[in-house]
């Protein structure tokens, strides 16, 4: 059976470390873990550099870079209890490899990338419906971009936007492109990267408040070490910063627009010499970058994937790095840059955790590891810091009249929903899912919504556009 290896020869940067069920708890003070499914190679195998994202039925959608019925990877659900379904198993030319996870559009089909396999060989964009139907949207052929290896997003207007590793307008094999793709299909270049801007982005994008998208570039730069940048929905790029080494290196993971509207971030390697073990950084929309962690040999590093800014404030996030008896971490880190480790993997209950974490709607945090737990080939986990639940908007902005599905657990016999304290309308679709619209004179502001079980906020700010 074929596996994924030049996800790790492109990167050079390999951690060492090292059926489904839950098998493995470790409670410690307030904090419960636990291991939800323990991935096979037949149900997939090596979910890589991605976040589970949460649909609008309350589960937990992702990909796993290898396995699966053609060893060419999967998409798959799994309930918050651990109750795994393989959606779909690549084939190779309908795409291979997806190193990347899904994003539910709001059509409600999920969207995604493979590095791999398609028509051209350059990887592949899809589509996919909560119940299996797959369809390939798009093929690269290098000049369009190669190897998409980071999440789409979904922007304000309904197009998702996107980066691929190589390709683009550059000699072979290209610095690396930025693209938008129509839910229908029709894909537009953005922009070639040529090395002075940025090269090789690994992550996807994100859509700030003001409109504009923010992303990192694992190379390039002044320094050749990376760079933060700023893209219009036109194309106009701008760089916003480039890493030089003691500043951080190699940025693999994406950025985060936080509550307090700074983007945050890590880096995989750099930092002050001689502890060039990654970094955790803030940087303003104006483009002042403050570090605010440095990892060191002593503790586990590496930071392959970006944040998540959980209801508590905190941001929460995992390194793959082993030391002599931990194979990674789950970490928190205040916005004063003070760090706790929550969990330390042992192996058993899996290993080199190279994706990001996502809160669900219960409170509780969900991840996967790319190698360890009982067969080896990671797991998906669940970590409960004793965070309660909460609501979340899909999209997180829009202007008055634009349709919203408001997702959380237990919505059955809601009563009112506000938004910013301006009623609305509303449906209750199923215990996960309330279809609403933004009421007429809304601000931008908190999302309510009033249950027999009490009244729930949203986890951030609905963002009233004119």
């Amino acid at each position: 059976m074929q596996t994924r290896t030049r996800i790790f020869g492109r990167l050079a940067r390999a951690a060492a470390a090292l059926a489904t069920a839950i098998v493995f708890t470790h409670a410690a003070e307030a904090q419960t873990f636990a291991t939800l499914v323990n991935f096979s190679g037949a149900n997939g195998a090596n979910p890589a550099f991605m976040c589970l994202v949460q649909g609008t039925d309350g589960n937990f959608y992702g990909t796993t870079v290898n396995g699966g019925a053609n060893g060419d990877g999967t998409i798959f659900r799994i309930t918050p209890g651990g109750a795994l379904t393989t959606l779909h198993s690549f084939s190779g030319l309908d795409g291979a490899f997806p190193e990347a996870g899904v994003v539910q559009a709001a059509n409600g089909s999920f969207y995604g990338t493979t590095d791999g396999g398609g028509a051209n060989g350059d990887g592949t964009i899809f589509k996919i419906t909560a119940g299996g139907m797959f369809t390939t949207l798009h093929s690269f052929d290098s000049t369009d971009g190669a190897a998409p290896t980071g999440a789409l997003v979904q922007a304000t207007k309904g197009d998702l936007y996107g980066t691929t590793y190589e390709g683009g307008a550059s000699a072979y094999p290209g610095y690396g492109t930025i693209f938008k793709i129509a839910p229908s299909g029709a894909l537009t270049t953005l922009h070639s990267f040529d090395n002075t801007d940025g090269s090789t982005p690994f992550a996807g994008l994100v859509q700030a408040t003001n409109g504009s998208f923010y992303g990192t570039t694992i190379r390039g730069g002044a320094y050749d070490d990376g760079a933060i940048f700023k893209i219009m929905p036109d194309g106009a790029l701008t760089v916003m910063h480039s890493f030089n080494g003691t500043n951080g290196d190699y940025p693999n993971g994406g950025l985060l627009q936080a509550a307090d509207e700074n983007f945050y971030g890590t880096t995989t390697t750099g930092g002050p010499f001689p502890d060039i073990y990654g970094t955790i950084f803030k940087i303003t929309p104006a483009g002042a970058l403050t570090t605010l962690y440095n990892f060191d040999e002593t503790e586990s590093h590496l930071p392959y994937d970006g944040l998540v800014q959980a209801t508590d404030g905190n941001f929460y996030g995992t390194t793959s790095g082993a030391t002599v008896t931990i194979y990674g971490t789950i970490f928190q880190i205040t916005p004063a840059g003070a760090l706790t480790t929550m969990h330390s993997f042992d192996s058993t209950d899996g290993a080199s955790p190279y994706g990001g974490l996502v809160q669900g709607t219960d409170g509780n945090l969900y991840g996967t590891t790319y190698k360890g737990g009982a067969n080896g080939e990671g797991t998906v986990f669940s970590l409960s810091v004793g965070l309660g639940p909460f609501v979340k908007t899909l999209p997180t902005s829009g202007e008055a009249g634009t349709a919203v599905k408001i997702l959380g657990s237990n919505l059955t016999g809601a009563a009112r929903v506000t938004f910013n304290g301006v009623a609305a309308a509303f449906t209750v679709l199923r215990p996960s899912e309330i279809s609403t619209s933004v009421p007429a004179g809304a601000t931008t502001g908190t999302v309510q919504v009033t249950t027999p079980g009490g009244t729930l906020l949203s986890n951030v700010a609905f963002q009233v556009r004119p």
